[in-house]
């Protein structure tokens, strides 16, 4: 049985830890991380890409196309939080467009897109952004 005392300071940590987002991360980066809309693999994608980036983090995008168009798509990522925000906001951004369009979507675009993001997570905006410029057609 949980005690009160273990559940109070469970809630405390978690307050601290939000406090500390609160002061790094947007609140859009903060929502992108938290509630992920696109997270997972596509099973037999139209295109998919893999890229692992110099901080070992891997993202993987599976798109569908229907009309030409992007349809569906999905990233997934052993990253951490600015690394599901980017990825999420990409795919956000990228849904409805040809793929030469989406592979238009800059790092610039991206970070506008999350409200920017710390220094040293602006590399989490180019994995995403070389990711989707490495899909390849199925």
């Amino acid at each position: 049985m949980v005690d009160d005392e273990f559940l109070k300071m469970v809630k405390e940590l978690q307050k601290k830890i939000d406090y500390d987002e609160e002061k790094t991360y947007s609140k859009v980066v903060i929502r992108e991380y938290r509630n992920p809309t696109y997270f997972g693999v596509i099973e037999k994608p139209d295109a998919i890409g893999q890229v692992t980036g110099p901080c070992n983090d891997t993202m993987k995008i599976s798109l569908g196309f229907k009309q030409g168009k992007i349809d569906k798509a999905l990233f997934w990522t052993d990253g951490c939080g600015a690394t599901i925000a980017c990825g999420n906001m990409l795919i956000k951004i990228a849904l409805g467009k040809t793929l030469e369009e989406a592979r238009l979507i800059s790092k610039k675009d991206l970070l506008n897109a999350l409200d920017g993001l710390p220094k040293e997570h602006l590399h989490c905006a180019k994995l995403a952004i070389d990711t989707f410029r490495s899909l390849w057609i199925n």
